[in-house]
Order: structure tokens, then C-alpha cells, then sequence
């Protein structure tokens, strides 16, 4: 015990090299939002009605993971509610992450986590869906007021529980008399809209909202930004900024990525016990936290993902290029070992393409001729991560 003991003293003793380490989360919000200024503006144009008690189109953001489109709604959002407060509107802003688990994995589960947000609670299960719904709108209608509900990783809900949740959230204003629901969706999927129910995706996309990747300098700039607030002077060496963008900027310009990096090369540098960040530091930090984002990713995907993405892991160690064929069989055959519902070759598609957007696997088209067109498939992670990765999934898909 004694050892530890002194390694507790001494660890308070040193001096950090952070001096505000929570600018470096993905939960802060800067009072200034870099390479942003169109897309809040446009935000702010389209939800701005619901100060004059106006009911606001429904918002659809789609666009890569890392380019600022959740800082950017609650940038617009938090300025909103203090103008209706200052004002005295009737607003209400509601935020749900659909990632997360025990939030958003039922439809059940979803309204009851709404129901907690207007100070009610109900039973985890054992109500009927309707009768939830039900006290979710009597919540919802005691007062005039406009509510604007953001629904983030909106592809993750779908995901898990199909697209009927938004065809009745977009619905509710016909049952309301004296408030208004207003949707707001955040997707990091391009494709998400093209997979929805034509009456879901007429209704939930009345305004559509693009946010294009973040370039290398602009990353810099924000790393900066960030870096002078997060860590004491003198403590990042030349190059270590322009390196994480770098990174970052070849991830498509994911700039919660690179905040990332900082962030673990600053940990390892002072368990280490440097007094400053080196690229060295950088590069261990990228090897950790490549590692550790496909897995998780990986790991919180749905069944059906994990049955598509271990055959290409299994067949990626006989041969360099699969084709969607090959992997679709083997997938098939899985399905029958693990009595598992076959999705459709096209949804299959949908699932490499998503694949392919999170860095997992590289997905080239290539024509065939009077054949039509295939998918040319490579894996784009480190060797170690695919072990690791095959041993989670095998464990997931119980297939010891």
C-alpha cells in the first residue's frame, strides 16, 4: 500500500502541465465558434420564429463526425433561451444524444427520457406505448410554448429502433392545442435521409443543413484556440499543433478528433513526466485513440453491422481486395449459424458504405462492364486492431 501511498503525495505535489483541462472535452462550448459563421447563421435564421411564439420548420444537419454541427446547435440553442428568458417566451430547448444507451435504445425508452425532461418520471417498462406517448403530450400542452427537440446521432435511433419514433414525433403538433414541438436532426451519416420512410423523411426534412469538413489550417486555428486556454505556456513543442491537424485532416476533417489527441498526448506527457508535449507524445496518443474509437464504434453498432464487418475481417487476412459478393455470402452464412435475420444485398450496401465512412474499411466502386458495378473492399486499420477487433465481435456474435 505504502508505494502507492507516496505515488498519490508525489502526483500531487508535481505541477500539471493543463491549466484548464475541460476546454479539451467534448462538452464545452466555446463562447466563439470557429469556421462556423454561415452554418449558425443559417441555423439561427431557421429556428429564430420560435421567439415570436412561431412554430419553426423541422431541421435536418447532416454531415461528418468532428465538424461542428452539435457545438454549433447548442451554441445557437443556449443563446436562444437566454434572449426568451430576458424576454420572458415560453421556450424550451430539449437535447438528447440517441447514442447513448438506456436513452434511446426503445422507443419506450426515448419518450420516457423526454417525459424526465418536463420533471415527470414513469415506470422503466410496463406502461403501454401509447399511454407514455400520451402523458409525454399532456406534459407537452400544459402551457403555451414552443419546444425545440434536438435528436443528435438521429441515424443511431433509427438504427435501433426504426424510423416510426419520427414519424409520430413529427406528428404531435396536429394533437397539440396550446404548444408546438420543433425537430431538430443531427446526423454524421450522408445516406441517413435516403434509408427513411418517404412520410418521415417529407415531414422531419423540411430544412436541410450541410456542414462541410474542416480543412487543415482551420483545425490548426481551433487546436490554437483551444491549446492556449487548455495548457500552460511553453508547454507544446513546435510542429505538435500542425502534426495533430495533420491527423485530424486526414480523418475528413474531424476537428473533435484532433481535440482528442491534444487531450491524450497532454496525459501521456505528464505520465511520463516531461514538462512538455512532443510529437512523440502525438504519435502515441494517435495510436491509442484510433484504437480506441473503432472499437467502441465497432462494439456499440447493432448486430446486424457486426455480422457484416467480421467477414471482411476474417477474409482481409487470406487476401488483400474482397469484392460485395464474397463478403455477402459469408455474411449469409453467418446469419444461418447465429439464426439471424439475412438483410437484403442493398442494405448490405448501405452498412459498407457506412463502414467506409467511419475509416473502418476502404470502399472503391468499380464498374464490371456489361456485369454492372461492385464494391472493391480493403481494411483500412492497423493489423492489431483487427485481432482485437475480431475477438470483440466473435464474443458479441457468440461465435466461440
Amino acid at each position: 500500500m505504502e508505494p502507492i501511498h507516496n505515488f498519490f503525495e508525489n502526483y500531487l505535489k508535481k505541477e500539471s502541465i493543463f491549466r484548464e483541462k475541460t476546454v479539451l472535452l467534448s462538452s464545452y462550448d466555446p463562447d466563439d465558434v470557429l469556421y462556423r459563421k454561415e452554418q449558425l447563421q443559417e441555423v439561427a435564421n431557421i429556428l429564430a420564429p420560435a421567439l415570436r411564439l412561431e412554430k419553426p420548420s423541422n431541421l435536418f444537419i447532416y454531415g461528418k463526425t468532428g465538424t461542428g454541427k452539435t457545438l454549433s446547435v447548442r451554441h445557437v440553442l443556449r443563446s436562444m433561451v437566454e434572449i426568451a428568458q430576458k424576454n420572458q417566451v415560453p421556450l424550451k430547448s430539449i437535447y438528447i444524444n440517441c447514442k447513448l444507451k438506456r436513452v434511446a435504445d426503445t422507443e419506450y425508452r426515448l419518450i420516457s427520457q423526454l417525459i424526465k425532461e418536463f420533471g415527470q418520471e414513469v415506470p422503466s417498462t410496463g406502461l403501454p406505448t401509447d399511454e407514455v406517448y400520451n402523458i409525454f403530450y399532456q406534459l407537452l400542452d400544459r402551457q403555451d410554448q414552443t419546444v425545440l427537440l434536438v435528436l443528435d446521432e438521429i441515424d443511431q435511433l433509427t438504427k435501433k429502433i426504426g424510423d416510426e419514433v419520427l414519424y409520430n414525433l413529427t406528428r404531435i403538433n396536429s394533437e397539440l392545442h396550446r404548444s408546438q414541438i420543433c425537430l431538430v436532426g443531427i446526423s454524421n451519416s450522408l445516406i441517413f435521409s435516403e434509408n427513411l420512410d418517404p412520410r418521415v423523411k417529407s415531414s422531419l426534412s423540411e430544412e436541410e443543413l450541410i456542414f462541410p469538413p474542416y480543412n487543415a489550417i482551420q483545425i490548426q486555428d481551433i487546436l490554437r484556440q483551444r491549446a492556449q486556454r487548455a495548457f500552460k505556456e511553453g508547454t507544446i513543442q513546435a510542429g505538435v499543433i500542425e502534426k495533430c491537424a495533420a491527423y485530424a485532416a486526414r480523418e475528413h476533417g474531424d476537428v473533435r478528433r484532433a481535440i482528442d489527441l491534444l487531450r491524450v498526448a497532454g496525459e501521456l506527457a505528464e505520465r511520463s513526466g516531461t514538462t512538455f508535449i512532443t510529437i512523440t507524445h502525438l504519435d502515441e496518443a494517435e495510436s491509442k485513440v484510433e484504437s480506441d474509437k473503432i472499437i467502441n464504434v465497432a462494439t456499440n453498432q447493432p448486430k446486424q453491422f457486426q455480422s457484416v464487418l467480421y467477414p471482411i475481417l476474417l477474409l482481409s487476412k487470406q487476401k488483400k481486395s474482397l469484392f460485395t459478393g464474397e463478403i455477402y455470402d459469408l455474411y449469409k452464412n453467418l446469419c444461418k449459424r447465429s439464426s439471424t435475420n439475412v438483410l437484403t444485398q442493398r442494405r448490405v450496401s448501405d452498412i459498407l458504405a457506412e463502414l467506409d465512412m467511419l475509416g473502418i474499411i476502404n470502399a472503391k466502386i468499380i464498374s464490371k462492364g456489361r456485369y454492372g458495378r461492385t464494391r472493391e473492399i480493403s481494411v483500412s486499420i492497423d493489423e492489431n486492431i483487427v485481432i482485437k477487433l475480431k475477438e470483440i465481435l466473435e464474443k458479441s456474435l457468440q461465435l466461440n
